[in-house]
């Protein structure tokens, strides 16, 4: 036992605890080509094993915001690693990747093991969702750096997708058609907004409120991002998907014109999918200009899939399968910018 360093406030022994109980957590994300185990100094993997001609790597990294700041008050720590794996898994998703590998990195004031342990638990648990191998990590002990209770948790994957099938937009056309994907809540941006709106509204994450089935608001906000990977692969190999969005920070207006060309713009038809309450709830307690929402939030909308017309009926039975709900959301125009039609 080093005393010194634990008189500095870093528990070692609480640091090979932490490894002890995220083995089994770990070991539930093999995958073929996973090469070794946690405990070395990096991890590995087996690129051979996929049998690509002319693979290439795409990576990601993020982290989970200030979502965080509603696990902490709510004392409930086994969904943001799903965060932290969906924010980067959909992002390498985008270019038509095939998340491979996944690393983690948790920094804490205090090393509460049985915490850890909640939060490895979960990036497990996105890793599996993702097919992807987690593969090494770090756990940061670092006393006074985090107020008692705090922590922070980022991600970093790397993809592989074979040259010829590189998804980057160059397809886009216009006349091209807009498949969203349903999201499952306000995922992983927006929250330092959402927490002004519910601290100037007077309300606490723990307020069951009816709008959301009874449900404590904390709960609904802490409803983990989605993970799009398996089923979104499976469209890209039975159609000629043009474009992939992630709807992040920056709603539809940031996103999704990252995939057009110059000329190019988007015609958003508002009524042919569902706003979620949680937003509704959002717009009206904060009383955001309804226009400015989609600036900010997915709106209901994660993931949006860009592919001819003849191509969308194919795509959206192929999400069906999946248990995802989709459905033509626009079109690509010769007009820059997003248009967005209200209802």
């Amino acid at each position: 036992m080093a005393k010194s360093y634990e008189n500095a406030g870093v528990n070692l022994e609480a640091g090979y605890e932490v490894v002890r109980r995220i083995k089994q957590h770990v070991a539930s994300t093999a995958r073929k080509g996973t090469m070794g185990g946690i405990g070395s100094f990096g991890g590995m993997f087996d690129l051979s094993e996929l049998g690509l001609k002319e693979p290439v790597l795409v990576s990601g990294t993020d982290g989970v915001g200030t979502k965080l700041k509603i696990a902490f008050a709510m004392d409930k720590h086994d969904t943001v690693g799903i965060d932290a794996v969906a924010m980067c898994v959909n992002d390498v998703l985008a270019q038509g990747a095939e998340p491979l590998i996944f690393l983690d990195y948790v920094a804490v004031g205090h090393n509460i093991p049985a915490k850890i342990e909640a939060i490895v638990a979960g990036v497990a648990e996105g890793c599996r969702q993702a097919g992807c191998a987690l593969v090494g990590g770090e756990t940061a002990e670092m006393p006074g750096m985090y107020l008692d209770g705090e922590y922070d948790i980022a991600g970093y994957t790397t993809g592989a997708v074979e040259k010829s099938k590189l998804i980057d937009g160059s397809k886009v056309k216009v006349g091209d058609v807009l498949v969203g994907i349903a999201s499952t809540g306000v995922h992983s941006n927006g929250f330092s907004l959402v927490r002004k709106i519910v601290a100037d509204k007077g309300l606490t994450y723990f307020n069951s409120i009816k709008e959301l089935g009874g449900q404590r608001l904390g709960e609904a906000l802490l409803t983990p991002t989605r993970i799009y990977v398996k089923q979104v692969l499976d469209v890209i190999r039975n159609c000629d998907v043009h474009a992939i969005s992630h709807i992040t920070g920056g709603g539809f207006d940031e996103n999704i014109p990252r995939v057009l060309h110059d000329g190019q713009g988007i015609e958003i038809q508002e009524g042919t999918w569902e706003i979620l309450p949680i937003f509704q709830l959002l717009e009206e307690w904060g009383n955001v200009p309804h226009r400015e929402m989609f600036n900010i939030f997915n709106m209901g909308i994660g993931m949006i899939v860009v592919l001819d017309p003849s191509e969308a009926d194919k795509a959206i039975e192929i999400l069906a399968k999946h248990g995802e709900k989709a459905a033509v959301i626009g079109r690509v125009t010769d007009k820059e910018g997003v248009n967005i039609i209200m209802k």
